[in-house]
């Protein structure tokens, strides 16, 4: 039986969904094949990986202007040269696991995984095929660091394949499949018996809020902006999710008290049930993750997009609304004006839902899976 190691980092949640996604179809549709999940750099380093991942949520958190000068300047100059540096000399204790499990492909869903495996392989240390699933919809520099011992690149859309063939990475390599997505995204639901399951009016379009985030950023942005939409909705209900950050579901819960709106809104904190809401909703809200930008798309929901981290997510933000399948709210924004003018746009948000449907890649996993297996 030969084996697969899929690599991700806990830097942000998006890599190791893309990862639990890869392993998922492999396991359901490949039974000749062997797969199995790591945390590269908690692998490597435990001491390291604790430090820098949460370096990472309290800079995003707390500093994200500071997040993007890292962003910005890991592309390039002296930081480039060190991450890089640091990754090769921790690729040696990866090698130890690379020589016990002995796989015959590794799929990395983080740069670090991918900069590790290859610098093995210019070695000669390991002798495996690579493949990268790049998470985000724009390149940066470190997912292409060794990037001719990397077999496949598996990217969100065309723009960002050429870019990476432009880059002399050979057309062969680069595939625009899109982002790993979860089969329960693809999966007909009951509209009926979900909005009854989370006490939702059936006679009612429903916005989707994403609020509480990752590391809960901008709430005091996102009660305004929830304020608008309660303030503008028609034929309308919201369901407010907040995550795990319980600050911010009371700071929904007082809102939606203070304006007498619990006949328009739910509010909810963590929940699973994310393919079963976007499958019911007409609008999502939400911050420009890689992520939930992909599961948006296949359901075919406009998005506006808020709080986007500074680097990747702002890049994200624009690429979208440059598509035509989002809006992205800035803080210098007239949120009424913008979120007015919108709902009662039926024939702009009809066009955007268009767009999603030719920039949604909905067998992403599968297409990925297939091409690397396939070839195998």
């Amino acid at each position: 039986m030969k084996k697969i190691l899929i690599f991700y980092a806990s830097y942000g949640g998006g890599h190791l969904s893309a990862a639990n996604s890869i392993k998922q179809y492999i396991d359901d549709n490949f039974s000749d094949f062997d797969t199995k999940l790591i945390d590269c750099m908690l692998y490597v380093n435990k001491p390291i990986n604790k430090i820098t991942t949460t370096a990472y949520k309290e800079m995003a958190k707390k500093f994200p202007w500071a997040w993007g000068e890292v962003y910005s300047h890991s592309q390039k100059g002296p930081m480039a040269h060190i991450s890089s540096t640091a990754n090769n000399l921790m690729a040696r204790k990866l090698l130890k696991l690379l020589k016990e499990y002995n796989p015959s492909i590794v799929i990395s869903t983080h740069p670090f995984g991918s900069q590790m495996v290859s610098y093995l392989k210019r070695k000669a240390l390991i002798d495996c095929k690579l493949a990268t699933i790049m998470t985000d919809f724009s390149p940066h520099e470190q997912w292409l660091v060794g990037k001719e011992q990397v077999d496949f690149f598996f990217v969100s859309h065309e723009k960002m394949r050429q870019l990476l063939i432009d880059d002399n990475i050979p057309e062969s390599k680069v595939f625009a499949t899109g982002i790993p997505l979860s089969n329960r995204f693809l999966m007909h639901y009951n509209k009926l018996d979900i909005m009854n399951s989370f006490d939702l009016n059936p006679d009612k379009k429903v916005i989707l809020f994403f609020g509480g985030g990752e590391f809960g950023l901008g709430r005091e942005q996102t009660i305004k902006i929830l304020k608008s939409f309660i303030s503008h909705v028609n034929n309308h209900q919201i369901v407010a999710i907040a995550g795990k950050n319980e600050k911010m579901k009371v700071a929904f819960e007082t809102l939606v008290s203070e304006m007498h709106a619990g006949e328009i809104v739910k509010v909810l904190s963590y929940t699973n049930q994310v393919p079963e809401l976007m499958s019911i909703s007409d609008l999502v809200v939400t911050k420009p993750g890689g992520l939930t930008t992909t599961e948006s798309l296949a359901s075919g929901l406009p998005i506006i997009a808020i709080n986007p981290i500074p680097g990747q997510e702002e890049e994200n933000a624009e690429f979208l609304e440059k598509s035509g399948v989002a809006i992205w709210l800035k803080k210098r924004d007239d949120f009424d004006s913008v979120i007015s003018n919108l709902l009662s746009n039926e024939q702009k948000l009809h066009q955007m839902k268009i767009n999603t449907k030719l920039l949604a890649k909905k067998n992403s996993t599968r297409d990925i899976c297939n091409i690397i297996l396939k070839k195998e």
